[in-house]
């Protein structure tokens, strides 16, 4: 791989689904990480056929040289009456991270959402938005829960992410202005961005002093078209291929790397292609978006 600053990894959803269950379930644990390892990533987030013993999970991922970066960590803030629990369950997830090495922690408010929401019943059709109580409420959980994490030296990194209440360019934008900046950071998604409605490269640029944590990954406009003009959820959208990995749909990568490369990134920036990978075989479109980012890589004078 070029001598980029960021560290690369890949998410396991590529191998098996955490939102569409019956994609990948038959895949185990070590053919993910050992598939990894093979293709010379260095990091990997939690997933469900992962091992949740810490012990266990530090050498299986230690003999593979893979560092566990993250793992999702869903919140109901916008709910006051949820917040002490939601932050006594945020705290046990941060000391789990913190005992496996991680930086950063995958955060998600889910109040609103179809899917994620536990008080929302199944004839539902609409995300629910955030009210200004919601607003405020969020980010006084989110600013508790940060600094949760800063005690542990670890960073909340917000994750928009579509099907939610904070996946549109305006709500980033909300939430990146009324959290502190000192307790909340970004985790910026290239095809949730676009999702959402945003420029990937818009948001990147705007929020880059708020970005701890990177999931590239890439959007088919075909796919997301016919489904918004269907009204199809989120879900609908991941179990017709909606997303893959960079380089196999629409998205530019170029503009996005080559911010990356002149700034300096050096965080965790992960592949991530929430697919059926029946139809998307994950080491092999994993190993295509690896040669594609190689390719938009500028070459040094003298190589």
């Amino acid at each position: 791989m070029p001598n980029w600053p960021f560290r690369l990894g890949a998410h396991p959803i590529n191998w098996v689904g955490e939102d569409v269950k019956e994609h990948g379930e038959s895949t185990p644990f070590e053919q993910i990480v050992d598939e990894m390892q093979a293709l010379g990533l260095r990091g990997t987030e939690m997933g469900r056929k992962y091992p949740t013993d810490p012990s266990i999970l530090k050498q299986e991922l230690a003999r593979r040289n893979l560092q566990l970066v993250s793992q999702w960590k869903s919140v109901l803030f916008s709910d006051p009456s949820y917040r002490e629990e939601e932050l006594e369950a945020y705290r046990k997830h941060v000391l789990f991270l913190k005992e496996m090495g991680s930086e950063v922690i995958s955060t998600c408010e889910v109040g609103g959402s179809l899917h994620f929401d536990p008080r929302r019943t199944p004839n539902e059709r609409e995300v629910l938005r955030l009210d200004e109580e919601g607003w405020a409420s969020l980010a006084e959980g989110l600013n508790a829960a940060g600094a949760i994490a800063r005690e542990h030296g670890l960073k909340l990194t917000y994750h928009h992410h579509g099907g939610t209440a904070v996946e549109r360019p305006e709500e980033i934008d909300r939430l990146m202005e009324i959290t502190d900046p000192q307790l909340v950071y970004l985790l910026f998604d290239t095809g949730h961005a676009y999702y959402g409605g945003a420029e990937p490269l818009d948001v990147l640029r705007k929020h880059y002093d708020r970005i701890a944590y990177i999931h590239l990954k890439d959007i088919r406009r075909s796919v997301l078209e016919e489904a918004r003009a269907e009204n199809a959820d989120f879900i609908t959208c991941i179990r017709r291929g909606v997303f893959t990995v960079p380089g196999d749909g629409d998205l530019d990568f170029r503009p996005v790397l080559s911010e990356l490369l002149d700034r300096g990134y050096s965080g965790w920036a992960m592949l991530e292609g929430e697919q059926d990978p029946a139809e998307h075989p994950a080491y092999e479109l994993a190993q295509q978006a690896i040669k594609y980012l190689e390719s938009l890589t500028p070459a040094k004078a003298g190589d």
